[in-house]
């Protein structure tokens, strides 16, 4: 039956062709309808075949992708300091931030603190770690209410921002957690806003992606968005300076399968973001 129809629609064309100049003759090819891939996205279509995958129709991302066995929360903070306050403002942070860190009423770790360095100006980022998940983060906040010294440092430091913001995160399963390290480092952290529906095509392009990251230990952590902007995604990684960060990212173009996760999840993001932060002397990772 195919096989008539393209006999048919090829008899016509080659008809409309002779009566369009006299005697000319009209050539025609019938092409096929679909183009040979190259073997390079031969290639990559075969090896995707072996990526570990999650199932996008069974449950939320959220469940598919987060980590199970310790239910971590965390909470990130970005504050724009204003500019004149802002050794009184790391000062504040220095003083009581450790204090919550290391009260065992708080079930709450600071992971990290930070001002940046290059990126948005006069910002601090605070990540928190709440063990126990959405219960852990209620305890932590009921108590805090009632801690008169907290409520001070809030007035305090209230007077020293222009506006700040927050995001709850869960980690990406196959990340690295993020544990203390001693320094001297910076860190970077790369924000992506994802299209909708995306974060599962994200996650099983980056589970295999960061195994190719960790030859100079700089992944730090991955975390997705709950709350808050949404189809966010933050990596965070730690370098000794630029020029080592400039060196440890071109090395991965080495590395068998870093382009394809590069060229596969380029068309996944709307909008992209790099911070360099220098971490405060509050902060855990160095």
């Amino acid at each position: 039956m195919a096989t008539r129809v393209l006999r048919s629609v090829g008899n016509g064309l080659n008809q409309a062709g002779k009566g369009l100049r006299g005697n000319q003759q009209v050539s025609l090819t019938i092409r096929s309808l679909s183009a040979t891939p190259s073997k390079n996205r031969e290639d990559s279509w075969f090896k995707s075949l072996f990526v570990r995958k999650v199932d996008p129709r069974k449950d939320a991302h959220s469940h598919l992708l987060a980590k199970k066995e310790d239910h971590n929360l965390y909470k990130i903070q970005f504050h724009n300091v204003k500019p004149e306050c802002s050794d009184a403002y790391n000062k504040l942070c220095e003083e009581v931030l450790p204090k919550i860190h290391t009260d065992p009423q708080y079930t709450c770790e600071l992971v990290g603190t930070w001002n940046t360095w290059y990126g948005e100006q006069d910002q601090a980022v605070h990540l928190w770690r709440y063990r126990g998940g959405y219960p852990a983060l209620n305890d932590v906040m009921s108590k805090l209410k009632k801690n008169k010294e907290f409520a001070e440092f809030r007035s305090e430091r209230g007077k020293m921002l222009l506006s700040r913001r927050n995001e709850l995160l869960l980690e990406f399963s196959f990340w690295n957690e993020p544990d203390p390290r001693p320094g001297p480092n910076i860190y970077e952290l790369r924000s992506y806003q994802l299209r909708p529906g995306t974060m599962i095509e994200w996650g099983n392009y980056w589970a295999r992606a960061i195994e190719l990251r960790q030859e100079n230990q700089e992944a730090v952590g991955g975390f997705f968005s709950q709350i808050g902007s949404l189809y966010m995604v933050h990596h965070l990684w730690a370098y000794k300076d630029l020029q080592s960060r400039e060196e440890t990212r071109n090395s991965a173009w080495k590395h068998e399968g870093w382009d394809e996760a590069v060229y596969y999840t380029v068309p996944l993001i709307q909008h992209m973001e790099s911070r360099i932060m220098i971490p405060t002397k509050a902060s855990p990772l160095k």
